[in-house]
């Protein structure tokens, strides 16, 4: 897609708000409807962020790192910080700077740049290896257990030499497998039915500081780099090994591994404890050195029947609970579970450590119940119908590639972020977890991870979005310095451990204008970015339908997007037909037309376990992905044009036409009735048909595009209009003709079956009830 939108909206910033100027005090910013935030991709790569190589100087009052917004006074060698007005003497090896030699922090285009910070050792080997605990489920037929195997062993394959791997499996019992004596295999057992502890998990291994055994056993003495360097527990090399030391052991154990052998009765499902097996996981990375980054890769292939963490009984009559149970309270399991994950969640963000998770399955596998502990860490996660899908292969097959494709994994992120004074944060949607650091800047209310103004991210990657939701302070602005300044100064300060192992801070400062929107709202309107707001407003939604009792979505949006229009749009009261819309604003109807139809709403005919799913892919990603997610792109391909983009409505459908759907989830590539039965008489093979075949092939090649870059990996449908297939065009559409109107279609095209109102028909209401006085 790059090559098609060469403007980057993000710039090297890689921030996008909702207003991109502020109004003054807290009851105008109420009356702007959207609330003020910040979308930031806090270390998606650019290609024109430098790297300094030292540490970066802090205001000693407020910690704010040294900007380009700093007013500097080079021959008393001060700096005054822009958000709390500290003088600041500079350190002496800053003693040569004038206004021709400046370091680079104060060069007015790097308002993000990155340190490299020194590492206290000068040792340089000392750098921690990656750690990666593969917990395999084992309850799941021959076949998808050939298909998750061999995708394990070609991870295996692509990790970094240097990085340690550990491997757990579980059915009915977990079995931890100690990798470092290859003689034979070694194994130790859980029980799955109950609640195990850190300290029992560290006891039972012979890791804990008083079961400790002398010395490694069998290894002949044998330490691997890096653990000598001071894990305290010099035992964990037993289980955690160099990928390069135990692939071949772990090559041959995945051979001889066989699925569950314990008996399942008739009617009943498997008796698997996935829970169980991520405490039993999270525990033998508790014995890691602090600061290691590690993740957990679970691959489930059913839902949790045994111990904690269990969402279903083992009785097959009991269907997986569904929004309707979770509606009626009437899923026994789903409290508990959740309880437990929070906890899990609490263990792995104080240890530092990613759970990711792949689950390949037809029935639920309790996505739903675990989302708190993959969203808290920053994990993966990948929801396929079988492990030979190629959601799942391509997917997983991505996370350990290197270069371009990889996804850039970095651990044990934090989050800072300093503000003007007034400007209050209200929380983070997003993967991440509130540190619960107080400051003046915390506001009273919270949304999502909030009371903070620092959070934790276990685990982040390029692609990593995080909302922050800001608030005014209530006082009315009295006549201090902060007030003359007409600009907000916001900096978010992010220190990761990149994939090699070297410590990061990536600042970002950025400015925007305070304006007096009672006085001049046509400036207000100019720094509306609507695709931005239809993103938050959908995380918002999400967030108030997970946390709030019987909260109706579909109302929520409409009268805050009537309250938008009454505020911004130009109309003689009392007269629709005089409505018009700034075209600041003018698509963002559009996207709330589409976000109330779109499965983050209506979760009628979804899972739990789809719409957990959906909802934490809508949170971490960057905009213009989350905004595919909510309105669907749809491009058209015909003889007698160059591809291009068409309105996401039944009227696009025509019989010579081919269609590319792209809902982020899936890829629709829909042939037109004429277009269908050529193929089907096999014209694309004959020489005097070449640009049918260059047609056919089109659409083909753009997918390709789009999947590269795409994580998870798309699940792509190819079908034919009247197919059976098609309804996953057809549900994105408008439906401007259904059964209703059919009688004033065009011949080749299509209706839609549905009661739904059109965006047409929904316009006119909005704008009825816009205008009212």
């Amino acid at each position: 897609m790059s090559e098609m939108a060469n403007t980057d909206p993000e710039g090297i910033d890689g921030v996008r708000m909702t207003w991109n100027v502020w109004p003054r005090t807290k009851v105008e910013a109420s009356k702007c409807v959207i609330p003020l935030a910040a979308c930031i991709s806090p270390i998606r790569s650019h290609p024109d962020i430098p790297t300094l190589p030292y540490a970066p100087l802090r205001c000693k009052t407020c910690s704010a790192v040294l900007n380009p917004f700093a007013r500097v006074d080079f021959t008393a060698k001060i700096w005054i910080c822009p958000f709390c007005y500290q003088r600041n003497h500079f350190p002496p090896h800053y003693a040569a700077i004038s206004e021709t030699n400046l370091p680079g922090e104060l060069y007015p285009q790097y308002t993000t740049l990155q340190y490299a910070l020194p590492t206290d050792s000068a040792a340089p080997q000392s750098l921690p290896s990656p750690v990666f605990v593969f917990v395999l489920d084992t309850c799941m037929i021959e076949e998808e257990m050939e298909y998750v195997k061999s995708a394990l062993k070609r991870a295996l394959g692509l990790l970094p030499d240097n990085a340690l791997v550990g491997f757990v499996s579980y059915g009915t019992q977990v079995q931890v497998h100690e990798l470092g004596f290859s003689d034979l295999s070694k194994v130790y057992v859980f029980r799955g039915s109950k609640e195990i502890s850190k300290e029992q998990v560290l006891e039972q291994l012979g890791l804990s500081v008083l079961g400790r055994r002398p010395g490694p056993i069998g290894g002949g003495g044998y330490q691997p780099k890096g653990v000598q360097m001071g894990i305290p527990n010099a035992g964990v090399n037993r289980f955690l090994l160099p990928a390069s030391d135990c692939e071949y052991t772990l090559n041959t154990l995945l051979d001889e591994l066989q699925t569950d052998q314990w008996p399942v009765p008739q009617g009943s499902r498997a008796s698997r404890c996935t829970g169980v097996a991520l405490s039993v996981a999270a525990g033998l990375l508790g014995a890691c050195l602090p600061g290691t980054g590690a993740r957990i890769v679970a691959l489930v292939g059913g839902p949790c029947t045994e111990g904690p963490g269990a969402i279903v009984s083992k009785d097959m009559s009991d269907p997986v609970r569904s929004h309707k149970d979770l509606d009626k309270d009437a899923a026994p399991y789903f409290k508990k579970a959740i309880k437990f994950y929070e906890n899990l969640a609490k263990q792995l963000v104080s240890q530092g450590h990613v759970l990711d998770l792949f689950a390949s399955a037809l029935d639920q596998v309790g996505v739903a119940e675990m989302k708190v502990a993959i969203e808290r860490t920053g994990g993966l996660v990948v929801l396929a119908e079988s492990f030979g899908h190629s959601v799942f292969k391509d997917s997983f097959k991505r996370v350990f590639e290197e270069g371009e494709q990889s996804l850039g994994l970095c651990f044990n992120g934090t989050l800072e972020i300093n503000c003007s004074k007034d400007i209050k944060i209200q929380g983070v949607i997003g993967p991440c977890t509130s540190l619960e650091k107080k400051g003046p800047a915390v506001a009273d209310t919270a949304i999502g991870e909030g009371n903070t103004t620092a959070w934790k991210m276990c685990g982040l990657d390029r692609s990593t979005c995080l909302t922050v939701f800001f608030d005014l302070s209530s006082s009315d602005q009295s006549n201090t310095p902060g007030t003359v300044n007409p600009q907000l100064y916001l900096q978010f300060l992010t220190s990761f451990q990149n994939p090699e192992g070297q410590m990061m801070l990536r600042v970002t400062t950025i400015t925007r204008r305070w304006i007096d929107s009672s006085v001049s709202p046509e400036e207000l309107v100019q720094g509306f970015d609507q695709e931005t707001a239809a993103v938050v407003m959908a995380r918002k939604t999400s967030l108030k339908m997970e946390s709030e009792e019987s909260f109706d979505a579909t109302r929520w949006l409409d009268r805050g997007l009537i309250r938008l229009c009454s505020k911004f749009g130009d109309y003689r009261k009392d007269d629709p037909s005089s409505f018009t819309l700034n075209p600041c604003f003018s698509l963002f109807p559009q996207f709330m037309f589409n976000l109330r139809r779109s499965q983050f709403v209506q979760v009628f005919n979804n899972s739990p376990d789809e719409t957990a799913y959906f909802r934490m892919l809508l949170n971490r990603e960057n905009i213009s992905n989350a905004a595919v997610m909510i309105q669907p792109s749809l491009i058209s391909y015909s003889f007698n044009s160059l591809p291009q983009p068409a309105l996401l409505d039944v009227a696009s459908i025509a019989a010579d036409r081919i269609l590319l759907l792209d809902s982020y989830f899936s890829i629709v590539i829909f042939h037109g009735m004429t277009i269908a039965q050529w193929r089907n008489m096999g014209y694309q093979n004959q020489p005097e048909h070449q640009a049918f075949a260059q047609l056919l092939q089109a659409p083909h090649d753009d997918t390709q595009l789009i999947v590269r870059d795409r994580f998870p990996v798309p699940r792509l449908v190819v079908c034919d209009q009247h197919g059976s297939q098609a309804r996953f065009l057809l549900a994105k559409l408008n439906p401007s003709a259904t059964y209703n109107n059919a009688h004033e279609m065009a011949a080749g095209s299509d209706v839609i079956f549905t009661d739904d109102v059109s965006l047409q028909v929904f316009f006119e209401h909005l704008q009825r009830l816009a205008v009212q006085s």
